[in-house]
C-alpha cells in the first residue's frame, strides 16, 4: 500500500510521529511473522521544499507535484490547538495548496485521512461535504460553525465515510494508523496495538469535559448551569427556554449547532456524567446516586450507563 503522509508547515510533532511509527511498527511485526504480503510503504511529503515541525524540527519531505498518485494520503495535524490559531492556519497559502492537492488526488480515487486539527484542512477543501467525519472533542463547536455541510460525530475517535476517513485529538494519528493496517491485515492490526501498547479507544465522550463545550456558546453555557441545579428534578424544555431566555426553538438549535445534541439528550447525559463522578468518588449506593440525579431507582440508570459503555463496545466491534 502506497501512503503519503502530507506534512504542512508547523505540523504537529506527535501526530506526524505516530504516524509514520505506528506503520514502521506494522512492517517490522509483518517481516518478522511471516506477512510479508502486508507493507506500508510510506513516503512524507509536502507542497514546500522545506517544512518545519512546531517544534521547530526540519522534516524531510518529498516535492508531492512530482510524485505519482498514493493509494492513500494521510494529513496530520497542524500545530494550532485552538480556534483563532487554527483560523490563521488555514488562511496560508501552503494550507490551500495541500486542500487543491487532495482535490485532484480524492478525485482520482486517492483514500484522503486526517486527524486533529488537519480535519479542519481536509472540511475546508469541501470533500467532506455531505460525509460524516470526526474532530478534536474541544474544537466541535467551531468545525460545526465553520462547515455545517459535515456531519459530525466528534463522540467517535475514527470515522470512515466513502474515500474519507478522519480520527480524533492528538493520538487520534495512532487509531488512524491502525485503522489502515487492520483494514489489511486485523491481526496485524492488534499485534500492532499490543507492541504499541495501546488500548482500544472507539469514542472520545470519555474523555470530554462537557463545561469547556458548554462554555463555547452563553446560550448554551446558560442552558448548562440551569441543568446542573435540575438534575435532580427533571427537565422541562419550556423551563430550560425561559431561564436562558429565548425561545424552545432557538435553545433546541443552538444545542445542536454548538454540541450535537438536544437539549433533553445533553441534560441526560449530564446526569450520568454527575452518576459516573460520585460511583467513582463517594460510597453513596447507586439507588442513592439515582435519586439525586432524578432517576426513580438505581435500575434506570444502571440501563444508561451500561448503555453509554455498550456504544463504545459496538463501535470497536464495528472497527475489528
Amino acid at each position: 500500500m502506497r501512503i503519503y503522509v502530507l506534512a504542512l508547515s508547523e505540523v504537529f510533532d506527535t501526530g506526524l510521529s505516530s504516524l509514520l511509527d505506528t506503520f514502521g511498527t506494522a512492517n517490522t511485526l509483518a517481516k518478522s511473522t511471516g506477512v510479508s504480503s502486508t507493507r506500508f510503504d510510506v513516503t512524507m511529503i509536502g507542497v514546500r521544499p522545506r517544512v518545519r515541525t512546531s517544534q521547530g524540527l526540519l522534516v524531510p519531505v518529498r516535492s508531492a507535484t512530482r510524485l505519482a498518485r498514493p493509494d492513500v494520503v494521510l494529513v496530520p495535524a497542524i500545530g494550532a490547538k485552538m480556534p483563532e490559531a487554527l483560523r490563521m492556519a488555514l488562511k496560508r497559502r501552503d494550507t490551500a495548496d495541500a486542500q487543491a492537492l487532495l482535490r485532484d488526488w480524492s478525485a482520482a480515487g486517492t483514500l484522503v485521512g486526517a486527524a486533529c486539527t488537519s480535519t479542519f484542512v481536509l472540511a475546508a477543501s469541501s470533500l467532506l461535504n455531505g460525509h460524516h467525519a470526526t474532530t478534536s472533542w474541544w474544537l466541535a463547536p467551531f468545525f460545526r460553525e465553520q462547515y455545517a455541510h459535515v456531519i459530525l460525530d466528534e463522540s467517535r475517535m475514527v470515522v470512515h465515510d466513502s474515500r474519507f476517513i478522519t480520527a480524533g485529538a492528538a493520538l487520534g494519528h495512532l487509531d488512524l494508523a491502525l485503522w489502515l493496517v487492520r483494514r489489511s491485515s486485523p491481526a496485524l492490526a492488534t499485534m500492532t496495538a499490543r507492541y504499541l501498547v495501546i488500548d482500544p479507544r472507539p469514542s472520545q465522550a470519555a474523555f470530554a469535559i462537557p463545561d469547556h463545550l458548554a462554555h463555547a456558546d452563553p446560550f448554551v453555557e446558560r442552558f448548562e448551569r440551569w441543568a446542573r441545579r435540575r438534575l435532580a428534578d427533571g427537565f422541562s424544555l419550556n423551563d430550560a427556554a425561559r431561564t436562558v431566555a429565548t425561545s424552545p426553538r432557538t435553545l433546541t438549535r443552538r444545542l445542536k449547532s454548538v454540541i450535537g445534541k438536544s437539549p433533553l439528550g445533553y441534560f441526560q447525559d449530564l446526569r450520568v456524567e454527575r452518576a459516573v463522578h460520585l460511583l467513582q468518588t463517594s460510597n453513596t449506593s447507586i439507588d442513592q446516586i439515582a435519586t439525586q440525579v432524578g432517576y426513580a431507582n438505581g435500575v434506570t440508570l444502571r440501563t444508561l450507563i451500561r448503555r453509554k459503555i455498550g456504544r463504545g463496545v459496538r463501535e470497536l466491534r464495528a472497527r475489528t
